[in-house]
């Protein structure tokens, strides 16, 4: 547990009002998946031992730029190994969190994940994004899945039209990395984009980026 902690230094770096049962669920993360990675290959097997610098903080990038409302609804699409949908439900405890993925194994890691934590405001479904139907989510959110036409493609039909929060309109919210110019283009849309080594200056984060397309 202590080393687990010691590990959990990279995120207290930049956050600092975790709850103890916070604090608990992410110390519990690195055991986890260590062990289910172990029998069902669910996270990069070179960078499990760097699970909470380049999934966990990664993923609360989008916790550093988006105050998402008690209440919302938020879709992972091709969440994989619950990422960024876990440490996201983790830190937004009022927000309800569904989390998605075509590969079914992947989604029994995360249920497994989810009870051994305690985490209640998560659901999962094995499904792709574009077959969902009769459901809307205030956000969509995914990383590494797809080019951003297709995620769009996908996430802009999920969206509710009325947003909770003025401050942040409704629409996807994607991490991605490299050059990414030609693929916004290809797109049609225009994104706000935010390069992550501005809010978190570590060298694995230097090229990765947050992308952000409100609902119109």
């Amino acid at each position: 547990m202590e080393k687990a902690e010691e590990k959990l230094g990279i995120v207290l770096k930049y956050f600092s009002d975790f709850t103890p049962t916070q604090l608990s669920q992410f110390t519990a993360l690195e055991a986890l998946y260590k062990d289910w990675n172990s029998k069902i290959n669910v996270v990069s097997r070179k960078d499990i031992d760097s699970l909470y610098e380049k999934h966990v903080l990664h993923s609360l990038s989008i916790a550093a730029i988006s105050s998402f409302r008690e209440g919302a609804h938020i879709i992972d699409i091709g969440t994989g190994g619950g990422f960024p949908g876990i440490p996201l439900a983790i830190f937004f405890p009022e927000v309800t969190f569904h989390l998605v993925d075509s590969i079914g194994k992947k989604l029994k890691v995360i249920d497994e994940v989810a009870a051994s934590i305690g985490l209640t405001n998560i659901t999962t479904q094995h499904t792709r994004a574009e077959d969902i139907k009769n459901r809307k989510f205030d956000y969509a959110i995914s990383r590494a899945v797809a080019p951003l036409k297709d995620l769009w493609t996908w996430a802009a039909p999920l969206l509710k039209k009325k947003s909770l929060d003025q401050a942040l309109l409704n629409g996807l919210i994607c991490l991605k990395g490299g050059d990414l110019a030609a693929e916004i283009s290809d797109s049609g849309t225009k994104p706000r984009s935010m390069e992550v080594y501005d809010i978190f200056p570590e060298e694995f984060f230097r090229e990765k980026y947050i992308l952000y397309v409100p609902i119109s």
